[in-house]
């Protein structure tokens, strides 16, 4: 999960990194108050999850309350990149005397974690990266070890801070990090990370991304997300604990297994080919234990997207056998009643297939076509989607 800057601003102040106070504010007016009782000169920036706000005109210094309501008009409703501004951070003025970058991430390549560091920030870290790769310090940060006082200085020296600076810059960098591990982090970053005129550290700029998978650990977390931006199907399927990710296609896909359900997507959009091109419209993984109601919210999350045309539900039994789904499938077609318009077709393998069957077979539902491979399946459910 992608937090805003202000939210990451928070959870540095939390921490203890030194940054400038910020106030959020969601119109001109609020911007307006925000700027005079911060005082002095301001920043406005927009609050987008997307790079590039500053060539984009999100992001205006302020010398005065006025110029800050001003800002806001301009800022309040932008496009950058496809993403709408809707909210600003007004943040205190600083006086920079250097700019530097610092990031901490996970290393998926290299099962571990990875420091990028820079003398020179400000500048985009990609642009930095390709044209002067040199300028930018890469060192593994073993998880087990972290980063201590000696490891912010050995990164510091890997950038080429000069040594009057190390002593400032590496407590922060501590810190940084405890941010990374204390929030179940994948990427903790600040570009820039600034030197003042007065000779303090502060992060100007902060972006951090949480690890979704940790969130049993921090139940604050939910407090954190973007419910405005959501895909209010994505939405819905969390609230019922579903595995579901929305696709641009016509056939919903019903499975239990991630694994099985990656399959049943590419064998949909092979078959897709030969009936007008039609593409899988999801990813849902019900899980092993694919209950009436379990079914009951699967469907319904795919049946509310208006672009299914059709839904191929692909189930291999295991410890819930084939009858149990088949049982599960049909009082889910209860439970949503008229809602449940669109043509299914079901395969079923595995534990207790032939049992499955016979009840769908018995139930002689109109909607539900029975397919005897995934092969079967998917070609008639893009069929049907074709129609």
């Amino acid at each position: 999960m992608d937090l805003f800057e202000y939210q990451a601003r928070d959870l540095f102040e939390k921490y203890g990194v030194p940054v400038l106070p910020g106030i959020v504010a969601d119109t001109p007016e609020e911007v307006r108050a925000a700027a005079e009782k911060l005082g002095g000169v301001t920043v406005v920036k927009a609050q987008v999850k997307i790079g590039g706000r500053g060539k984009a005109g999100g992001v205006k210094v302020a010398k005065t309350a006025d110029d800050a309501e001003e800002a806001a008009k301009s800022i309040l409703g932008l496009d950058i990149k496809g993403h709408v501004v809707k909210r600003v951070m007004v943040a205190g003025g600083a006086r920079i005397a250097q700019e530097f970058y610092f990031s901490v991430l996970l290393d998926r390549a290299n099962r571990s974690y990875l420091s990028l560091t820079s003398y020179e920030g400000g500048m985009e870290i990609e642009q930095l990266a390709v044209e002067r790769p040199e300028a930018l310090a890469r060192v593994e940060v073993v998880p087990g070890q972290g980063i201590d006082l000696a490891k912010a200085e050995e990164i510091a020296r890997a950038a080429k801070f000069p040594e009057e600076l190390i002593g400032k810059v590496a407590p922060v960098l501590v810190t940084l990090y405890d941010v990374y591990t204390g929030e179940d982090a994948t990427l903790v970053e600040v570009n820039p990370l600034v030197l003042t005129e007065e000779g303090e550290i502060v992060a100007l700029d902060g972006k951090v991304s949480l690890d979704e998978n940790a969130g049993f650990r921090h139940p604050e977390h939910a407090a954190l997300e973007d419910k405005d931006a959501a895909d209010p199907l994505e939405a819905k399927a969390k609230e019922n604990d579903l595995n579901y990710v929305k696709l641009d296609g016509e056939v919903g896909i019903i499975g239990n297994g991630a694994g099985l359900v990656m399959s049943t997507l590419d064998v949909v959009a092979y078959a897709g080919e030969r009936h007008g091109g039609v593409k899988p419209a999801n990813f849902l993984d019900i899980g092993g234990g694919a209950s009436a109601q379990v079914m009951a919210n699967g469907l319904d999350v795919i049946l509310g997207d208006e672009q299914v045309k059709s839904v191929f539900v692909n189930v291999f039994g295991g410890i819930t056998a084939c009858d149990a789904v088949a049982n599960g499938i049909l009082q889910a077609l209860e439970i949503l009643g008229d809602t449940a318009t669109k043509p299914l077709v079901v395969r079923l393998d595995g534990n207790k297939v032939e049992e499955g069957r016979a009840i769908l077979q018995a139930a002689a539902n109109p909607l539900i076509t029975l397919a005897a491979t995934m092969d079967e399946g998917a070609d008639k459910a893009a069929e049907l989607a074709a129609a």
